[in-house]
């Protein structure tokens, strides 16, 4: 017995030694630079769901309430020219999708951001808009489709029966003469291999479609997936081309980072990245805005 325990907390050690090794190499704050005069900031976060029937704990409308100002620090901070948002949903049991606080509130208190991939809940899921500044860009076109048999049926669940899942998607022109592009905001389900590798399927499908017509693209969006991964590598196959972000861009909302980024962003050809990613590991206001970090990349236009 008293063997038995020893090697148990020797054990229990071990994995407290790996854990925190594991945080620090996957941990460390990033310089912001100032964004360049001739490229667009790309920016992409999870900001996690509020749960509209809770009235306190985690994810509840007073926690909402209480981390809102962090999320509106955070989006001043990225200084980025369009942000994709997973997540920024506000439901109950029944709810009809019209309530939306995360995004309502920081459009408000950001007048210079406008609103794409969104619209009418019974037309178009409102779970992924994409901001982007008004000033800078124009958008002309928007869509969706679901990681699904059915990708043209709205709200249809997965492949394999599990919550809907979908990419919303927006076309930009940039106001000061530069080429279009397409920006595709995804979110893969984090439980199962095969809907993230059906699902990454689907989004080469559509994306080699637009590169093959010469169209520019980049896709930004929690892939709940590691660099490298398979499911990047059906991404890839696409054109699209991915840049490592160093360490975790996911920290359990408690600043805990145990294992490398799952959120990317990727490019087509004819646009280039003029920056590495940058992960943003902060708090605001003491406050973690969720329990993902953003992250965001400056691109430019070969063509």
């Amino acid at each position: 017995m008293v063997r038995f325990l020893r090697f148990s907390l020797l054990g229990l050690f071990s994995l407290t030694l790996l854990a925190c090794a594991l945080h620090v190499s996957n941990s460390g704050e990033e310089d912001i630079a100032p964004k360049p005069p001739t490229a667009l900031r790309i920016a992409s976060q999870n900001v996690h769901y509020i749960l509209l029937n809770a009235d306190d704990g985690r994810w509840s409308v007073t926690d909402w309430e209480t981390r809102k100002g962090a999320l509106d620090t955070t989006l001043k901070t990225l200084d980025a020219d369009v942000v994709a948002f997973q997540e920024m949903e506000s439901f109950s049991r029944g709810s009809d999708g019209s309530v939306n606080l995360a995004r309502d509130f920081l459009l408000k208190h950001n007048p210079e951001y406008a609103l794409a991939a969104s619209g009418d809940w019974q037309e178009f899921p409102s779970t992924q808009p994409i901001f982007y500044r008004r000033d800078q860009l124009e958008l002309k076109d928007q869509g969706w489709f679901f990681f699904s048999e059915t990708p043209h049926v709205i709200y249809s669940r997965t492949f394999n029966g599990s919550y809907p899942a979908f990419s919303s998607w927006a076309l930009f022109k940039p106001k000061d003469g530069r080429p279009e592009f397409f920006v595709y905001n995804i979110h893969f389900e984090y439980k199962s291999r095969s809907n993230r590798r059906l699902s990454a399927q689907l989004v080469r499908d559509q994306i080699a479609a637009r590169v093959g017509n010469g169209a520019h693209v980049v896709l930004a969006g929690d892939l709940n997936a590691l660099y490298g991964s398979h499911t990047m590598g059906l991404l890839e196959e696409a054109g699209l081309k991915f840049a490592q972000p160093e360490g975790s861009t996911y920290h359990f909302d408690r600043g805990i980072n145990l294992f490398g980024a799952i959120d990317h962003i990727g490019v087509s050809p004819g646009v280039r990245l003029t920056s590495d990613p940058v992960v943003v590991r902060q708090q605001f206001d003491g406050q973690w805005p969720s329990d993902h970090y953003p992250v965001f990349v400056d691109i430019a236009f070969d063509r």
